[in-house]
């Protein structure tokens, strides 16, 4: 069985997303009425199904992702074919944008994965580190985490408003309720984030020894990281929040490590080169 640990995980946050996700339905009720339980549930199902079409399509436009072209690009393509092939999934469709700074990320889902890459890391990046790159965003779709990540995210965004209601119920529902209902939302929501980003972390420890196995060692996907990493610590730009926490780069210590979506790269680098 493929990557016991990290299938466990995923069972046990998602196990713990439906107990949130039931908490926040028997407070509906509580303030609705128990009448409105087949509408919570519909309508719930409905937001994280359209929240996950969006996300996927916020993503890829939030950094102006465009097909990569085959003509242009047909030693990358041929990679791509050929990792797809070996670890078992479809090829996904791979786009490119520019970043400001090395990146990639995957979305989706496997056998409809999406896979964009920046101009930024194919100037940056030698052949064989742009491949090590290419198969952990790869080993991200072959793993399916990217849609743990988006249905979390479904789930602490319905908590959170489930939260405000309650607030704004049972308050005056003045100003003070108005903006306390707004705190109590953000707070609910980083507190259920708070068990996605665990998996986070450790997905992507899972994706670099994947990435390791099939490219026959992880020596050009530790450099690909040293070189992402300076090019960061340079502060060219940032990316989007929501991007950011897809993509095979991002700030691993944040204001705390338990907020953080990526671990530190020192880690990881070390983890390749073991």
């Amino acid at each position: 069985m493929r990557h016991v640990g990290l299938k466990v995980r995923m069972a046990v946050v998602g196990s713990l997303l439906f107990a949130f996700y039931a908490v926040a339905a028997v407070v509906v009720m509580a303030m609705f009425g128990t009448g409105v339980w087949p509408l919570v549930i519909v309508g719930s199902i409905a937001f994280v199904g359209v929240q996950y079409k969006l996300g996927k399509w916020m993503a890829l436009r939030s950094v102006g992702a465009e097909d990569l072209p085959e003509n242009q690009y047909q030693e990358i393509h041929h990679r791509v074919e050929s990792l797809s092939r070996d670890m078992g999934i479809d090829k996904p469709r791979l786009m490119i944008a520019r970043m400001g700074v090395p990146n990639a990320f995957a979305v989706g889902r496997k056998g409809a994965g999406t896979v964009v890459v920046s101009q930024e890391l194919l100037r940056t990046l030698d052949p064989d580190e742009v491949e090590g790159v290419l198969a952990h965003e790869l080993a991200h779709i072959r793993n399916r985490d990217v849609v743990m990540m988006v249905l979390g995210q479904g789930v602490a965004s319905i908590v959170a408003i489930v939260a405000q209601w309650a607030v704004l119920l049972t308050g005056d529902n003045d100003l003070a309720d108005f903006f306390l209902a707004i705190v109590v939302g953000q707070i609910t929501q980083m507190l259920v984030m708070v068990f996605v980003f665990a998996i986070s972390r450790y997905r992507e420890y899972v994706a670099d020894a994947d990435a390791a196995d099939e490219i026959g060692g992880g020596e050009p996907l530790a450099r690909a990281l040293e070189k992402i990493s300076r090019s960061a610590q340079r502060g060219d730009t940032e990316v989007d929040d929501q991007v950011n926490a897809l993509c095979i780069f991002g700030d691993g210590s944040g204001l705390a490590r338990l907020f953080a979506t990526h671990p530190p790269v020192e880690k990881r680098i070390e983890r390749l080169r073991a």
